[in-house]
């Protein structure tokens, strides 16, 4: 069914951010599921993530009657704050509307958390993040991506998943959009509600 493009009316009132490492040698692993959630919700809401700036690939459009930018860090995943807090500041957005989507090695492959704020767990994307906006207090939408209670290798995080994992995987990013939709629809509790509770 062909989705009309909805024109922002109005500024944008959230930063939409999935970390990832840029580069096809990385596309589709564990590292990047925050890119492929932003890829569906652009896709899904026809959001051309054409504009580049501040080390950052975005797009600005609607999603559930809300502006929005979706942003893809140029950066790699240990410097994204670099692209964050620039384009935060660009649109006036404060940490509170900017909405972190990344992997997860605490977590089971494709489980989906959603927390309101909180430390960078190990997390190197989270630790520039914290480091450039200043604050922890920012939502982090979290995917499993397995791995839990092992040791943290760069093998595991750039390694694609195994094919029974990559379908688990694809619910988890569709679960994480929904997620996200919930979040401008009806507001943080309500989605944290959804990520947390429904799968």
């Amino acid at each position: 069914m062909f989705r009309r493009k909805v024109v922002p009316v109005g500024p944008p009132t959230w930063l939409i951010v999935g970390l990832g490492n840029p580069g096809p040698e990385y596309r589709g692993t564990r590292h990047n599921v925050g890119f492929e959630v932003i890829d569906h919700l652009a896709d899904q809401h026809r959001i051309k993530l054409d504009q580049s700036k501040h080390k950052a690939r975005f797009g600005i459009g609607v999603v559930e009657d809300t502006t929005v930018v979706l942003v893809k860090p140029l950066t790699f995943m240990n410097l994204s704050g670099q692209a964050v807090a620039p384009l935060a500041k660009q649109f006036d957005i404060k940490p509170d509307k900017i909405l972190v989507i990344a992997d997860d090695l605490d977590l089971p492959v494709g489980k989906n958390r959603l927390r309101p704020k909180g430390s960078a767990g190990g997390h190197n994307g989270h630790k520039s993040l914290i480091q450039h906006l200043g604050t922890e207090d920012y939502p982090r939408l979290k995917i499993g991506i397995g791995n839990v209670g092992k040791t943290q290798t760069i093998d595991h995080v750039l390694g694609t998943f195994p094919p029974d994992e990559r379908d688990i995987i694809n619910s988890a990013i569709d679960h994480a959009v929904m997620s996200i939709k919930i979040v401008l629809d009806r507001g943080l509790e309500a989605g944290i509600s959804w990520a947390n509770e429904s799968k």
